[in-house]
Order: structure tokens, then sequence, then C-alpha cells
């Protein structure tokens, strides 16, 4: 399952500066985040639930390069999976319902955004070697960028 989130997310940089100005701005900064998430969500996501465990491939693609990595995906990442939980589409965002998550960075000065595949545990036990879990290894082996574990 494949979600797009078009645009970019203030990045955590922000999201801190926000806080030390005042702590109702900063959770004013999330809940916006977590809104336009969420308009995205219910396009791509709709009718969908994750039915367990899930693995999330986080692709950033920025205007540009001035903005630290992890910048980007820390507030990123937690923005996007508060909203899927809010919206419903996954039980929780602790171990138990996300194995791990990976980023990979690029630039797209036309079309910047976000894209995560969420790939359900059971597409990983019920496909072995062909289904996701291979082509995450193969991801992971030919992009140094990506992190997080799994």
């Amino acid at each position: 399952m494949t979600l797009t989130i078009f645009g970019r997310l203030p990045g955590m940089n922000e999201y801190i500066n926000a806080e030390r100005l005042n702590r109702y701005r900063a959770a004013n900064l999330k809940a916006e985040s977590e809104q336009l998430v969420a308009i995205y969500a219910k396009r791509d996501l709709r009718g969908w639930k994750a039915r367990g465990p899930v693995y999330m491939r986080y692709t950033w693609y920025e205007p540009n390069s001035r903005r630290d990595k992890d910048n980007i995906s820390a507030y990123g990442r937690k923005v996007i999976q508060d909203a899927l939980v809010k919206g419903g589409f996954l039980a929780g965002d602790g171990w138990k319902h996300i194995t791990g998550f990976s980023d990979e960075f690029r630039v797209d000065r036309a079309r910047p955004r976000i894209e995560v595949e969420i790939i359900e545990e059971d597409d990983y036990e019920s496909k072995g070697t062909e289904g996701a879990r291979a082509r995450h290894a193969a991801h992971v082996r030919g992009n140094s960028a990506a992190g997080g574990d799994f």
C-alpha cells in the first residue's frame, strides 16, 4: 500500500523553534501537519486498514538538498505515523505495530513529495524470498541512505 503526500512537511528544526516560542504554536504546527497527512491518507488508503504489524519505507523528495536528512525525516515520520493511527489505518505506532522503517532521500525540484510504502508483515511471511522482505533487502543493499531497523 502506498501513500503519497505532495509538498513538504515542516522539519524537526521548525518544530523545535515553534516549541521554544510557544508550546501551543508547536501543537498547532503538529496538528496542521497531521491534518495534511490525513487528507492524502483518506485519498490513497481509503478502505484499507493494516491487519497486523507493518514495515514502512519512506522516500523523501525535496526541492533541493538544503535541509538535513534527519531534520526532514524525524518530524515527518512522527507526524505521518500519528496521523495514520488517528485515521484508523494503523492500530498503533509502537514496536508491536511497526516492525521498522527505512528512509531514502531524493531531489525533485518540480514535485516535492513524500512516498510511504506500507508493507504488512504477513506479506513478508506469505511471499517468502520473492516478497517484500527480499525487495527491502535489495533496496537497502542498493541505497546507502536507507536506514532504520528491520
